[in-house]
């Protein structure tokens, strides 16, 4: 076995594996006399088959197999000793590929294109100036919050007189000019619809102020100019009720109206535990420090992908573009040239980033313990809770539920990438110089529209 580099420039190289008999041989014979000891062929007992004949039903594919798998094997081997780094993988050269002959020769050279990793130097000074905003925390956000909190822990009650804001439940009948019902038409027996979506004005008003047992006539068109509202009032498929005309007829068989929850002990030990709250100032600061901690996320969000935005334009070097493509189509069975062509620019910048990050964790030893995942994976877990509004979850469940998540390969690969990241930019944000900046939350939003 002899492999050999050809730089055919800084970005680009070729690997030559000349392999022999010897290189395989042994492998080859190794895994046809496991066939052997396997094989069920009518008229020879097991393990008893002629290994001629193994040879002759097996040989050639099991040669081919075997030569890939060294030839890749050596090539890992290759790299890593060389300590050469390259993006993607080693892609066969098509041309040479196609003159192999497996059937005469015993004896093969392989080539192979790599795109070589090009030298990162990140140009990031304290004369670089970024923005560290602070979100001001104002009254609307805080009433925000809490109706948030109302609405979530509110419940469903019977109502006698339909209001705005009502559900209704009912029948729903198709009708002609002269309000008859239309046998053929579409009639659901129980359904629900909700009056203050209802987009025209006056319909709308004809559903205000009825009781149960009241009936409506309506253009349900009209009503819902969206299909998929339409489709869940008369339980169809949206495509079925796309060409839908003419008036129908809701008879009211229940109304219900939602009212949100009060303010009090039980919704405060509803939302954080039993007794962890108990006065609405104690409650106001909890939602305040609630809002912080999102606001803080989304602060640091942006400051993270204005420090990125940062180092890559001032971070310059070229990508071995065409090999790149060459391994996405390669990789990506189903893509086609249009496709890589159209999505490579996202590509080449996240890989771009990629290989900044990677260069700074490196220069500066950057380590992922154990502790560090488990910790992010609980914090990961903890906020998804939250958002259910399970936040008197315990430690302990929510330090089992963060194990079973880094369990999973994908899942602890994200989480390492995620901690790794928020390592660099910390190292990052010591290299420029960091400007204080109050916005209020429609400024910040704005940032993100340019």
């Amino acid at each position: 076995m002899n492999i050999t580099r050809e730089n055919i420039d800084d970005l680009n190289a070729v690997l030559k594996v000349k392999i022999g008999k010897p290189d395989y041989e042994d492998k080859v014979e190794t895994v046809l006399k496991d066939y052997r000891k396997k094989a069920t062929i009518k008229g020879f007992r097991p393990g008893m088959v002629p290994i001629g004949l193994i040879k002759k039903m097996y040989g050639r594919a099991v040669q081919i197999d075997e030569i890939n798998k060294v030839v890749t094997d050596n090539i890992q081997k290759y790299l890593a000793d060389e300590k050469l780094e390259i993006l993607g993988d080693p892609l066969p050269k098509a041309d040479e590929k196609e003159i192999i002959d497996f059937d005469t020769r015993e004896d093969f050279t392989f080539s192979f294109e790599v795109g070589l990793t090009p030298p990162v130097e990140l140009k990031l000074s304290k004369k670089n100036k970024v923005n560290q905003y602070e979100i001001i925390i104002d009254e609307k956000m805080r009433n925000d919050y809490l109706d948030n909190y109302t609405r979530r822990y509110g419940e469903l009650n019977k109502a006698e007189l339909t209001e705005e804001k009502d559900i209704i439940k009912g029948k729903i009948e198709a009708i002609d000019i002269n309000g008859n019902a239309v046998p053929e038409g579409p009639a659901v027996e129980d359904t629900s619809l909700g009056i203050d979506i209802i987009k025209n004005k006056k319909i709308k008003k004809e559903f205000i102020g009825k009781n149960i047992g009241d009936s409506i006539d309506f253009d349900l068109k009209k009503a819902y100019p969206n299909n998929t509202e339409i489709a869940g009032i008369l339980h169809k498929k949206k495509e079925e009720v796309e060409d839908l005309e003419g008036n129908f007829r809701f008879t009211i068989n229940e109304i219900s109206r939602f009212h949100p929850a009060k303010l009090g002990k039980e919704l405060f030990d509803k939302i954080f535990g039993e007794g962890v709250v108990s006065t609405e100032a104690e409650f106001m600061k909890k939602i305040e420090e609630e809002i912080a901690v999102n606001l803080k996320r989304e602060s640091d969000f942006k400051l993270m992908m204005d420090i990125k935005s940062l180092a890559m334009e001032k971070t310059d070097f070229q990508l071995p573009e065409e090999f790149l493509k060459r391994w996405l189509l390669r990789v990506n069975e189903k893509a086609t040239v249009e496709q890589i062509d159209k999505e490579f620019d996202s590509f080449r910048k996240d890989l771009k980033w990629q290989l900044i990050r990677n260069k700074v964790a490196h220069d500066n030893e950057v380590k992922i313990s154990e502790e560090e995942l488990q910790k992010e994976s609980e914090n990961i877990t903890r906020h998804q809770f939250q958002q259910y509004g399970l936040f008197y979850a315990t430690d302990e469940q929510i330090a089992k539920y963060a194990m079973e998540t880094l369990k999973r390969e994908e899942d602890a690969k994200r989480i390492a990438d995620k901690i790794l990241e928020e390592k660099v930019i910390v190292l990052m944000k010591e290299l420029v110089k960091l400007e204080n900046k109050d916005v209020t939350v429609e400024e910040f939003n704005k940032l993100f529209e340019a």
